[in-house]
């Protein structure tokens, strides 16, 4: 049994306002840095994010978020400049999909310049993958995180990765490293080899397949890694499983937390 989410829980949103409200409020607002993510490999802040004054003297409205700016990214060999932009892709994938199952992401111009702006998840840093699925908690969330992982190609799904919200519901995060049109999967989350994906995730992936993949992705990926994207979802859509690891063991990140 899913014990992630109880009547009372599932009732509450993940965050105070909507995902489109906090699109907005992330495109349009006034950024205030309020620090550095540690253990981070590139530039990661922490941002609080204010609207404008609203009439009748009203509260502001605000949320905090990950800002990722280009300008601070380490190059990498084998991923072009603009990291961020998958992450923005990770999150549009996942809606496509119709899965809220990573939080909302938007392209903005910040203080640093443009990057990505993710609304932050207010965790129980307790918990990751590990934990989680071992305390049987948030299977149906773990389980779309796994399979849109393979979709969108995530080269370091990491444990700690996988955040539950305070109403129990469970979202991924660090999606930097997506996307590649070379098959590059590591993850850590290997728990459900073999197991048959069911009726609600093949009917989520029969919906993507039929919708535009290009139109939703168009600007974030190139044309090789939106035709990637199709295929895999249609491999795993023909396959009605999900994917082993059939490298030997090759495909974990390090470090695993």
């Amino acid at each position: 049994m899913d014990k992630s989410v109880t009547d009372d829980a599932a009732s509450r949103p993940t965050f105070g306002l909507s995902a489109e409200d906090l699109l907005e409020l992330f495109r349009s607002g006034q950024y205030e840095i309020e620090g550095r993510m540690p253990e981070s490999s590139n530039l990661t802040l922490l941002v609080t994010v204010t609207g404008e004054q609203p009439p009748e003297d009203d509260e502001p409205i605000s949320h905090r978020a990950i800002y990722k700016p280009g300008k601070g990214e380490r190059p990498l060999v084998d991923f072009p400049d603009g990291l961020y932009r998958r992450e923005v892709a990770m999150y549009k994938l996942a809606s496509a999909l119709g899965w809220d199952v990573v939080p909302p992401t938007a392209i903005v111009d910040g203080p640093l310049g443009e990057g990505s702006a993710q609304a932050f998840v207010d965790a129980n840093f307790e918990h990751h993958y590990f934990s989680l699925s071992e305390a049987g908690l948030g299977e149906r969330d773990l389980r779309r995180l796994c399979v849109l992982d393979f979709i969108a190609n995530n080269t370091d799904r990491k444990s700690g990765h996988c955040l539950q919200a305070q109403n129990g519901r469970i979202l991924g995060i660090d999606h930097g490293l997506t996307f590649h049109n070379q098959f590059k999967l590591r993850t850590v989350m290997w728990e459900y080899v073999g197991d048959p994906l069911g009726e609600e995730i093949l009917a989520d992936i029969d919906r993507l397949l039929d919708s535009d993949i290009a139109a939703t992705l168009g600007e974030l990926l190139t044309g090789l890694e939106i035709d990637a994207v199709h295929t895999r979802a249609r491999a795993l859509r023909t396959a009605g499983v999900f994917p082993e690891d059939d490298t030997g063991g090759h495909r974990w990140p390090w470090p695993l937390v």
